[in-house]
């Protein structure tokens, strides 16, 4: 049963349809979804929670060029193993990559490289958490839930031009 302050709310970006879920206690889901803007926008009696309006704000102010950070407050749930694995996405910089090895030593766990990408897969805040800066350790794109070509679009919008697919 889902939690009865849970918002959804959604962003029409430039590479499709974001939903942005969360509580005050903070965004807990950021996710491309393939649904059209009348079916994603339900009339609502009352305002988003702050983090999931924040988070809207941000968006708009990341895909204009104008947002290189996000401080909305977040809600993550997983694993331990999970969390600390996005404790370490969200320290990539705008305009930078890392891959899943030198995530797995910055873990502590230089020989989990197949999990760190399981918890990378299993992101559920996008963009903010971002996923998308993680490469393979030859540079090429590897699997982003979103799809390749968007993780591709992000990562020329952050200014990367050199990207292996």
């Amino acid at each position: 049963m889902p939690e009865p302050d849970l918002s959804k709310a959604y962003y029409e970006s430039p590479i499709g349809t974001i939903e942005v879920v969360g509580t005050e206690a903070g965004v807990s889901g950021l996710n491309f979804v393939d649904i059209k803007e009348e079916k994603a926008r339900p009339k609502a009696k009352s305002a988003p929670p702050g983090p999931v309006a924040g988070a809207l704000a941000q968006l708009d102010g990341y895909f204009r060029g104008e947002r290189k950070a996000f401080t909305v407050k977040l809600d993550l749930r997983g694993t331990d193993f999970q969390k600390m694995v996005w404790s370490k996405l969200l320290q990539v910089e705008f305009g930078r990559t890392t891959t899943y090895k030198a995530l797995a030593k910055a873990v502590g766990r230089p020989a989990a490289t197949r999990a760190v990408g399981g918890a990378n897969h299993s992101n559920p805040v996008s963009i903010i958490v971002p996923c998308h800066r993680v490469v393979g350790s030859d540079g090429r794109l590897t699997g982003y839930g979103g799809g390749l070509w968007r993780k591709d679009w992000l990562l020329r919008h952050e200014g990367h031009d050199l990207i292996k697919i």
